[in-house]
Formats: structure tokens, C-alpha cells, sequence
């Protein structure tokens, strides 16, 4: 069975969310494969959703400007990607070297991602209280991320109640939902009150516009790292404003793989460089 953490290093897994900031198109999606493989993260991840399933007919009538029209439905069906595209970039990634899987937003979704045979599975924020999708995620048995934005304790014990009955391995990210999250409202400690509560890894998954947040989540112990990824923050999507660019993302994967470095291993000793140092300053 897939293990996230089965590796030398001891260092978080790192998930680049492209999501839906491909908009609809696979050779951005290729070009952000591109970017979070330079960058090397351990993964990439989109978002799968059946439109006439997860909005209503009256939602979808509604009124959006958008790059593909001026409806709610033809900004939705511009920014999901089919068979045709998912066997792409199952292909690409396959050739690139690096594992991807999507977050269903609804049963259908979950069942048509089952093709793929992916390494993992994810229940985004938004879903974590559609306990049905829940419990066929869990029975699939795949290890889980699972978002717990937006949530409360009762919401996060139900869905771990179900992955505990089922015997589904997952990681809790704690998360907030909120798309530039503000500094002050990430409250990054709460990975570790979520660990001391259900006694399983809990990793990080941000939306803030910079990644200093995102580090302090990989110094306090996080298990894996989930952030949204972009070729350009200006570009068309809800999105992309909180998304890191491809030198931003390089730079924090980059971090975060000296934080155990850094961080070393607690004891205090007295390094042999440091004796010579010693020498010349104390005279006493």
C-alpha cells in the first residue's frame, strides 16, 4: 500500500495543488506539472467535479462573466477536464516521474478517478461534511489527505470516525479557508493540537500569498505540505491569487527541506568548530 512518508529523508510530502488553475487547459496543466516537478515536490494534485451534480440548475443559470461565456455552467464546464485530458496528464506524469491525484467533489467524480489507480486520495475542505462521498473515498482503503478547513471538532470526528471504521490510512491538514488567507488568521499551531487529539500525522494545507507560514508548519512537525500552485498570480481564477509562483514555490520546497537540518537533533552539545572559537575568546 502507497505510504507518503516511505523515503530516506524525513522531510514533509509535498503536494503541488494545481486545482483548477490550469483553466481549463492542458498545456498549462502540463506547464505547472513542469514547474512542481523543477521544484522537486513529491506530488501534484487537481480537482475533478460533475457540474449538474455539485451545483443546481438555477446556480448554474445564473449570471458570470467568464473567458468562456456569461453563465455559471459555461465557467464551470471551461474549467473542468474530461477523459481526453486526465489520460494526458496521467501520461505525462507517469513520464515525468511524479505521482498525481485529484479531489472528487462528488461520488461520480470518485468513481471516474478510480481509473487511474492513484497513489492517494484527498477530501477537500468543502467536502469533509458530504459524509456518503466520505465513506466511498474510506472504503477504497488509499491513504487520505483530508482538509479540514471551515470544520469543527464534531465535523472533523465524524469524518476520522469513518476512516478509523473503515481502516483507511490519512493524514489531517489543517487548513483555513479563506483565499488570500490573512497571516493572522493562519493559527498554524493547531496541527499540533489536531495530532495530540486524534494521534495521527497531520500535515498543512495553505492558502496564504507567501510561504513563511508553510515553513513554520514543516518546523512544528508537519507530516506533508499541500500548497496551490500557479504559472502567474494575475491570471484569470478565484484561485490564482493564493497560489505561489514557480520561483516562490522553488524557494519553499527548498526551505523546507533544510528545516530537519536546521532544526537538528535537540541536544546540547559543543561542536568541535566551535572549541577552537573558544580558545581565542575566553581568557578566563
Amino acid at each position: 500500500m502507497f505510504n507518503p512518508y516511505e523515503s530516506e529523508r524525513e522531510t514533509p510530502f509535498i503536494i503541488a495543488e494545481i486545482g483548477i488553475n490550469h483553466n481549463g487547459d492542458i498545456d498549462v496543466a502540463k506547464r505547472l506539472i513542469d514547474v512542481a516537478d523543477a521544484a522537486e515536490c513529491d506530488a501534484v494534485k487537481f480537482q475533478k467535479r460533475t457540474i449538474d451534480v455539485v451545483y443546481t440548475k438555477e446556480y448554474l443559470a445564473g449570471h458570470r462573466e467568464s473567458p468562456w461565456g456569461t453563465t455559471q455552467r459555461e465557467q464551470k464546464e471551461g474549467l473542468e477536464f474530461g477523459k481526453e485530458e486526465y489520460d494526458i496528464i496521467d501520461d505525462y506524469c507517469r513520464q515525468k516521474g511524479i505521482l498525481w491525484s485529484a479531489s472528487a467533489w462528488d461520488e461520480p467524480s470518485q468513481e471516474f478517478l478510480r481509473q487511474y489507480d492513484l497513489p492517494f486520495n484527498k477530501v477537500a475542505s468543502a467536502m469533509l461534511t458530504h459524509l456518503p462521498l466520505l465513506e466511498m473515498i474510506a472504503g477504497e482503503g488509499r491513504h487520505t489527505f483530508i482538509s479540514t478547513g471551515m470544520s469543527t471538532h464534531e465535523d472533523i470526528d465524524a469524518a476520522v470516525e469513518i476512516f478509523n471504521r473503515h481502516k483507511c490510512p490519512y493524514t489531517l491538514f489543517h487548513c483555513v479557508s479563506t483565499y488570500p488567507c490573512r497571516d493572522e488568521d493562519c493559527n498554524v499551531a493547531t496541527l499540533m493540537l489536531l495530532g495530540a487529539k486524534y494521534c495521527h500525522p497531520v500535515g498543512y494545507s495553505g492558502h496564504e500569498a507567501g510561504s513563511l507560514p508553510t515553513i513554520v508548519a514543516a518546523t512544528l512537525g508537519a507530516s506533508a505540505i499541500e500548497r496551490h500552485i500557479t504559472l502567474d498570480k494575475t491570471m484569470y481564477g478565484s484561485d490564482q491569487s493564493a497560489s505561489l509562483e514557480p520561483n516562490e514555490l522553488a524557494s519553499m520546497v527548498s526551505d523546507i527541506r533544510k528545516v530537519e537540518t536546521i532544526m537538528g537533533s535537540g541536544a546540547k552539545v559543543v561542536l568541535d568548530a566551535e572549541k577552537s572559537v573558544a580558545a581565542k575568546l575566553r581568557y578566563f
